[in-house]
């Protein structure tokens, strides 16, 4: 399978990254073809411009081409798997940014001849969904995990229902230890490994 990973951290050595790689080396283990989207490193700019949301309504949605580049690889993946720190209980801006900028009319979702909307992602059968947060597990679950909540619920719905999900969080991560984060790495290879 095609298989998408959308990475979101600034920092060049960073845990986000280190997870990352572990991702990639567990999907191409279980013989995936992978293409990772970094969005810093490739200088994808979250913030929509005026031009991008006239567009949005239009018959050609897709103006920037790091945009049409990530529609290209979405639209070819079966497996879409997000890499990234909860910041702020939710999604990092660039992420968030990313997300509003690809998930396009015509690309995330379609409209029926009675004009309903659709899912337009159903080439995707699998989102999982990797992050580190600095705050406890029961403190997350308080706060209903907002970034979780995107990808796993309102995402499924341009994917349709009957897309299977995986999450992968590492919690409490300011007050980790070395091996704790190793062990997580390593999950998440094999967990993948196993898709």
């Amino acid at each position: 399978m095609r298989a998408v990973v959308i990475l979101t951290h600034p920092a060049e050595q960073s845990f986000t990254r280190a997870t990352c790689e572990a991702a990639v080396r567990g999907l191409t283990k279980a013989g995936h073809v992978v293409t990772v989207l970094d969005l810093y490193g490739m200088g994808f700019q979250p913030a929509m411009t005026n031009t991008e949301r006239i567009a949005y309504h239009g018959d050609e949605p897709v103006v920037d081409p790091l945009v049409a580049e990530s529609v290209a690889a979405i639209r070819q993946a079966e497996i879409l798997v997000f890499v990234y720190p909860t910041w702020w209980s939710g999604l990092p801006a660039m992420l968030k940014g990313w997300l509003e900028k690809t998930m396009l009319p015509g690309v995330a979702f379609v409209f029926n001849a009675d004009h309903r909307v659709r899912p337009g992602l159903t080439n995707v059968r699998r989102i999982v969904g990797i992050s580190s947060y600095g705050s406890p597990r029961l403190y997350i679950k308080a706060i209903n995990d907002n970034g979780r909540r995107t990808l796993l619920r309102a995402l499924r719905l341009n994917t349709g229902f009957r897309t299977r999900s995986t999450w992968l969080a590492f919690y409490n991560i300011d007050n980790s230890t070395l091996p704790e984060r190793e062990a997580f790495i390593a999950k998440v290879e094999q967990t993948l490994a196993a898709l």
